[in-house]
């Protein structure tokens, strides 16, 4: 769910020498080609919209060039957000799904904190993008994770570990 901590760990994993690619930049990058303000509203419209016209894996499909073009042979994908999004990445390679837990208060903080242009700053906001996501399936994704970590009271660096043992696991 939106403010978890995916984009934390990816942040911190570009150090450790992954390939990080988000799927929220491919639809803000799509708000931009349309000349349109990077907001919550904006961005929601804008990845309902590509679903409905191109499917529920078109987001994936916007980031397939930088998997094509990654000379790496670990990804980290930030943002999935169903099981379609799922299918087509695995055209790509093997899939394997860390899924981020924190609490609504948690992940409230944790937003606020961040002030990306999309990111709620009222409660209700907050509430909005969260049923927008779990409309678009995130929590079946969520429910089909190989792993999961809760992140309620790690510390950043904690938060960043733990993920990257996690992943290691993965590729030995």
């Amino acid at each position: 769910m939106p403010g978890a901590g995916k984009s934390t760990i990816a942040d911190g994993l570009k150090s450790k020498g992954y390939d990080i690619i988000n799927m929220g930049n491919a639809v803000r990058t799509e708000a931009k080609n349309r000349n349109l303000e990077p907001t919550g509203q904006n961005l929601g419209k804008i990845m309902l919209e590509l679903r409905e016209k191109n499917g529920q894996g078109a987001v994936a499909e916007l980031v397939a060039p930088q998997i094509e073009n990654s000379k790496s042979n670990v990804i980290i994908i930030d943002g999935i957000r169903s099981n379609a999004e799922i299918e087509v990445l695995r055209k790509y390679g093997l899939v394997k799904l860390l899924a981020i837990h924190a609490s609504t208060n948690t992940r409230f903080g944790f937003l606020k904190q961040r002030g990306r242009s999309d990111d709620p700053q009222t409660k209700e906001n907050f509430e909005e993008r969260d049923n927008r996501e779990i409309g678009v399936g995130i929590s079946n994704s969520i429910a089909l994770s190989d792993e999961t970590i809760s992140n309620n009271n790690l510390t950043k660096d904690e938060l960043i570990e733990y993920a990257f043992k996690i992943i290691e696991s993965w590729i030995k």
